[in-house]
């Protein structure tokens, strides 16, 4: 806008573009109560149909529900099982991940390229290390 209308004063360019802003807008019930609204600014009129359609949105999809309490015992017992089955999951995978520090990931099966012996690799070596010191 500033630049398609550098000559108008900013009062003006900004009443354009509150224009184009709803004419732009696809909803046709949006648009017309967003128009209705008359903004002067296009930031009053973007909040103003937002709220709209928020309100409109929600109305249609809470129509139909109504908050219900009920206390039974099969809730109860699911709460119970689920409290359960996430205590034994949560134990299960601490002791997993306990497991996985202790125990080394190495395949007894390698080979170590300096020494020729299994059960370590050559960065491990002792064979290395020894030589190095002498």
């Amino acid at each position: 806008m500033s630049l398609a209308y550098a000559e108008c004063p900013l009062d003006v360019r900004e009443r354009l573009a509150v224009q184009y802003f709803v004419d732009a807008i696809r909803d046709e019930d949006t648009q017309h109560s967003t128009r209705l609204m008359d903004a002067k600014d296009l930031k009053s009129s973007l909040a103003y149909s937002m709220k709209y359609e928020t309100a409109r949105t929600v109305s249609k999809t809470s129509r139909h529900v109504r908050s219900m309490e009920t206390e039974d015992h099969r809730s109860r017992e699911r709460d119970d099982k689920f409290e359960f089955f996430f205590n034994r999951l949560e134990k299960l995978l601490n002791s997993s991940v306990a497991g996985k520090k202790n125990t080394p990931r190495r395949n007894p099966n390698v080979t170590c390229w300096k020494c020729n012996k299994k059960g370590h690799v050559q960065r491990e070596c002792q064979a290395i290390t020894s030589n190095q010191e002498n």
